[in-house]
């Protein structure tokens, strides 16, 4: 089976739920305005269409649709992901979405979601890369560096399921944006990015051969919208995800943006 094929496989355990389940009909929010900030770093979640110019991916289809069934105006707008969790906190925005993992030292911040989709931490590296072929032995390659965001999902892989467990370790060169680490990569300033393999793929697809995915999974991470605490918006957001998840709204999604899109085509 193929990367992309189980990468669809993790994704549609979480939609899997009985229809009858969610018949209840979803709350009606009067066409409130929800003000909803992402990064547009994160194909194919959410990212600018070269050829457009149009912000578009997976979570803008699934925001779209969720703000249909229950009645909001969506503002879309965008930071960075180092000030995203703070701002939303700080009540600058109502929902953030990026790829968000669900973390219990995140929920002391903000309000979670529940899970929209779940996916695995893949190395991602360039596409005539031979030095090492999984974590283990990319470990062992003393003069490998690898590209992260501060406080981030793979940041932390890196440190404890790649290297040696010390957050200050000289092989981590920190960027402002996943896109950079990527950037970094392309260029030769570092030699792998970790990212899930939502990401991952859609860079790859966009790559023309330049970059690949390798290894086996890192580990999983469930993925959630954001909320300031006690934002009444969670319990009719959580509806929604479960009415898209029953009646394979969710399903259509993942099939248009992990197997049928092509990146920069």
């Amino acid at each position: 089976m193929t990367k992309s094929k189980l990468l669809l496989a993790g994704l549609l355990a979480l939609i899997l739920a009985p229809v009858a389940a969610f018949a209840q009909t979803l709350p009606d929010l009067g066409g409130r305005q929800v003000v909803v900030v992402t990064e547009n770093a994160y194909p194919p979640l959410q990212f600018i269409d070269a050829k457009t110019g149009k912000q578009i991916g997976w979570e803008y289809d699934a925001m779209d649709e969720i703000a249909k069934r229950l009645n909001f105006k969506v503002e879309y707008q965008n930071t960075s992901w180092d000030a995203m969790i703070q701002a939303v906190s700080d009540n600058q925005y109502n929902i953030g979405m990026t790829g968000i993992t669900i973390k219990d030292d995140r929920k002391q911040k903000v309000d979670f979601s529940d899970p929209y989709m779940r996916s695995e931490q893949f190395m991602l590296v360039r596409g005539d890369e031979k030095r090492f072929t999984d974590a283990k032995t990319f470990g062992a390659f003393k003069e490998g560096l690898i590209g992260a965001q501060a406080g981030t999902t793979p940041f932390y892989t890196a440190v404890y399921s790649v290297l040696d467990g010390n957050e200050q370790n000289p092989r981590i060169k920190l960027f402002e944006t996943f896109g950079a680490t990527v950037q970094a990569l392309k260029s030769g300033d570092v030699d792998v990015v970790l990212t899930d393999g939502t990401a991952g793929k859609g860079y790859v697809d966009a790559s023309n051969g330049g970059l690949k995915l390798i290894g086996g999974p890192l580990g999983t991470e469930d993925f959630g919208f954001i909320f300031p605490k006690g934002s009444d918006l969670v319990k009719p957001v959580n509806a929604a995800i479960a009415a898209v998840k029953a009646d394979g709204t969710l399903e259509a999604l993942n099939k248009k943006w992990f197997l049928d899109y092509k990146m920069g085509q």
